[in-house]
C-alpha cells in the first residue's frame, strides 16, 4: 500500500516531513521511553536532515541508523555516516545516539552477527524508516543486479543485517533486510525530481519485485509507505 505526498517545493516537503517523524519520535518515547530510526543516504535528504535537527524533542531517548551504509572509511565522501553526522547530527539532534552500521575493518560472518545481535536488541523494530530509491529502483542496499537480492528480499530472513555486493554500484554494503524494514511502524519514501518520479511510475505499474526492490514496499498489503515527492 502506498499515499502519494506531493508537493510544491522541495522545501515544503523537508518541513512536513520533519515535523510528521518528529511527532512520531515524539510518541514512541512517551509510549516506550525511547525510539529508533534509519535514514538513508545521498544528497536528497540533507534539508529534511537539517530541518529534523532543529526540531525539540527529548533527543537523548533517539537512537538513528542507516538504511545501509557503504563500506568505506568514515571520512569518505562515499560514507553515508559521515552525511549523518554532518547534516543530522547537529544542532537540537546532536544529543542523539548513532548506531553504526560499519563497525571494524571486515565485514565478514562474525561482525554480522554482532551487529545483528545489538540490532535487535537496541533498534527493531524501527520506529520510522526513511528510505530512498535509485533509478534502477533499488533502495536501502537491495539491488536488482546482486546475488544477494533473493535473500535481501525474503519475509522469511532472519537476519536484519546483510552483506551486499552491488555490481552496478561501486564498494561492498552492508544493509538492512527488507523482512527487518517490513516491520518498521512507519515507513516514508523520500524522493524529488522528475526523473525519480517517473521510476516511481515504472514502479507502480508492474509487480516484479525483483527488477525493481523497492516495489516490495509500495504494493505490500501489509505495509503502508508514505511517498514523499517535490520537483
Amino acid at each position: 500500500m502506498y499515499h502519494i505526498n506531493d508537493f510544491s517545493s522541495r522545501e515544503l516537503l523537508d518541513g512536513a516531513l520533519a515535523q510528521k517523524v518528529s511527532d512520531i519520535l515524539k510518541e514512541a518515547i512517551a509510549h516506550k521511553g525511547r525510539a529508533s530510526i534509519a535514514v538513508s543516504g545521498g544528497s536528497t535528504p540533507k534539508g529534511f536532515f537539517n530541518a529534523l535537527s532543529q526540531k525539540e524533542l527529548d533527543w537523548k531517548k533517539v537512537t538513528i541508523t542507516l538504511a545501509d551504509e557503504r563500506w568505506v572509511d568514515i571520512n569518505s565522501s562515499d560514507s553515508n555516516t559521515r552525511l549523518v553526522h554532518e547534516n543530522l547530527l547537529q544542532n537540537n539532534a546532536s544529543l542523539a545516539k548513532f548506531f553504526h552500521l560499519k563497525q571494524g575493518e571486515t565485514l565478514c560472518l562474525d561482525t554480522l552477527g554482532d551487529l545483528n545481535l545489538a540490532t535487535n536488541n537496541t533498534l527493531l523494530p524501527l520506529d520510522v524508516l526513511i528510505l530512498g530509491m535509485g533509478e534502477d529502483g533499488h533502495t536501502a542496499s537491495l539491488f536488482p543486479c546482486s546475488e544477494q537480492i533473493k535473500q535481501g528480499l525474503d519475509s522469511a530472513n532472519k537476519d536484519a543485517l546483510m552483506a551486499v555486493q552491488p555490481k552496478s554500484a561501486p564498494h561492498q554494503r552492508i544493509t538492512f533486510s527488507f523482512a527487518a524494514l517490513s516491520k518498521s511502524n512507519n515507513t516514508f519514501l523520500h524522493i524529488c525530481g522528475l526523473s525519480k518520479k517517473a521510476v516511481l511510475d515504472k514502479a507502480l505499474g508492474d509487480s516484479d519485485v525483483f527488477s525493481m526492490p523497492i516495489r516490495a514496499f509500495l504494493q505490500s498489503d501489509t505495509i503502508e509507505t508514505q511517498v514523499y515527492w517535490a520537483e
